[in-house]
């Protein structure tokens, strides 16, 4: 009988020690496995979004140099060039400018979604600044004034600080170099 015993307990160890040993070799498997898992979805992932670049990014670029434009073509030299005709009083010319500037926004504005919120905001800052600027230069002159007499204000103004286009178009810049460096 103590044979058998004995025979019972060494069979239980080595059972014991099997099932042990099986479960550790699982566990080790399967944090394998499942690591090998993740890799795989990692690359996937890396792998979509490599592709994803190749598209998004030629977008995102126009986008900036549609907002480039579009700040170019409200500075004060681009849009009196581009708005005044002979033959206008003030008020039209004021009218004619602020309305460019609000056609060019209008069309401009699904850009935001490739650009920083700073960056818009910068944009939509030297916007509603150069209609200000406008409005404010129209202001202080007679309604009977002659309409080259705004556009001198108005490079009057600029003269005394910064050209809201210009710093809005150097922080654009700096987006971009820090985007596609």
């Amino acid at each position: 009988m103590n044979q058998i015993l004995y025979i019972a307990i060494v069979l239980l160890a080595v059972v014991a020690t099997v099932a042990v040993m099986g479960y550790i070799f699982y566990k080790i498997v399967k944090r394998y496995l499942d690591n090998e898992q993740k890799k795989q979805i990692l690359e996937l992932k890396l792998q979509q979004q490599h592709e994803s670049l190749k598209i998004v990014n030629p977008i995102r670029l126009q986008a900036y140099e549609r907002l480039a434009l579009f700040l170019e073509r409200i500075s004060p030299n681009s849009l009196i060039i581009r708005c005044y005709k002979p033959g206008m009083d003030i008020k039209l010319l004021q009218g004619v400018m602020t309305k460019s500037i609000r056609d060019e926004w209008e069309h401009n504005l699904s850009q935001q979604v490739y650009v920083s919120s700073a960056c818009w905001n910068q944009i939509r800052e030297a916007k509603d600044e150069m209609v200000n600027l406008i409005n404010a230069a129209a202001a202080n002159m007679p309604a009977d004034a002659d309409p080259v007499s705004l556009a001198g204000n108005i490079f009057e103004s600029v003269a005394k600080s910064k050209v809201p286009t210009d710093e809005a178009l150097e922080y654009l810049k700096k987006e971009i170099q820090k985007n596609f460096e």
